[in-house]
C-alpha cells in the first residue's frame, strides 16, 4: 500500500443547473461513488456527495457511537436543503446499499425531487448474507491503515464485534418503515442490482421494483457484478444506463 492514504471526504463538484444527490454505503464514504460522480460531472450535472454522520473517521467506532438512522436521515435531508439554498431546482438523490435506503425515505417525503434510485441496497429485505462479518474487516482495516496501537485496536474490535449488531438492527427496523412507505414514491425510480452481490440478495432488488407501485421504474440487473456497483465490473454499464434514466428525468 505504501504511504498512507488520505480519507476522502464529502465533495461538491458544481456544474449545470441539473443537480444529483449520490449517497455512500454503511462504514465507507463518498469515495464508493466519486467515479460515478465525475462520470456525472462531465456530462454537466452538479453532483453533491455528503459523508453520513459517524463516517470517514480513523476509528470505526465514530460510526456506531454518533451514527444512527435518525441522524443519517437528516444527513440526507440537509443535503437536499443545501442545494435548494445554493438555488437548485431540478434535484435528483441515489444511493448505493445504505444509502439507497435514504435516498428512497428522501424520494417518499420530497414530492418536488424530480427522483432518484437504489444501487445494490436492501431495501425490502430478503435473506441475506452477513453484514457484521464484512463490517469488521473494514473496521481491521481502518484501524491499519491509520498505523492504531494494536491493544487499541484489539479493545475496539472487540467493542466493535459486541455492539455493531445494535446498530444493524436499527438499521433494519428504520428499513422496514421506508419499505412500507414505497408507494408514497411517484417519482421515476432507477434500480441497479449486481446479481453477484455478496451482501445484498438481489432477489430484494425485484421487491423494491414491486413495490413501487406508483413510480415508473427503470430495472437493471448486472450479471457477474458484486456489491459496489458504482466501481466495480458493472460500473460502465451502470453508468450508460443511469445516463439513459436522467436524460428523461431532466427533459
Amino acid at each position: 500500500m505504501g504511504a498512507m492514504q488520505t480519507p476522502i471526504k464529502s465533495f461538491y463538484f458544481e456544474h449545470g443547473p441539473k443537480a444529483i444527490i449520490l449517497l455512500h454505503a454503511f462504514a465507507s464514504g463518498p469515495v464508493d461513488v466519486r467515479m460515478l460522480a465525475r462520470y456525472l460531472e462531465r456530462q454537466n450535472y452538479t453532483v453533491d456527495a455528503p459523508m453520513f454522520t459517524g463516517h470517514g473517521t480513523a476509528d470505526f467506532t465514530d460510526i456506531l457511537i454518533q451514527g444512527t438512522p435518525e441522524r443519517w436521515w437528516k444527513d440526507a435531508q440537509q443535503a437536499v436543503q443545501f442545494l435548494k439554498d445554493k438555488g437548485f431546482h431540478q434535484i435528483s438523490i441515489f444511493g448505493i446499499s445504505l444509502g439507497g435506503i435514504f435516498a428512497a425515505k428522501t424520494l417518499e417525503n420530497d414530492p418536488t425531487l424530480l427522483g432518484g434510485g437504489s444501487f445494490g441496497s436492501p431495501i425490502v429485505r430478503k435473506r441475506q448474507f452477513s453484514v457484521h462479518n464484512t463490517f469488521m474487516q473494514m473496521a481491521k482495516a481502518n484501524f491499519v491503515q491509520y498505523d492504531t496501537n494494536e491493544a487499541i485496536m484489539n479493545s475496539k474490535l472487540k467493542w466493535l464485534d459486541e455492539n455493531i449488531d445494535i446498530l444493524l438492527g436499527k438499521i433494519a427496523d428504520f428499513t422496514v418503515g421506508v419499505a412500507q412507505d414505497l408507494p408514497s414514491i411517484s417519482q421515476p425510480y432507477f434500480i441497479g442490482q449486481g446479481l453477484n452481490d455478496e451482501i445484498v440478495n438481489p432477489e430484494s432488488a425485484k421487491s423494491l421494483r414491486d413495490g413501487l407501485v406508483n413510480s415508473q421504474v427503470s430495472y437493471h440487473e448486472y450479471p457477474g457484478a458484486s456489491h459496489m456497483i458504482t466501481v466495480n465490473t458493472a460500473h460502465k454499464q451502470l453508468e450508460v444506463d443511469l445516463t439513459e434514466f436522467l436524460t428523461q428525468l431532466y427533459e
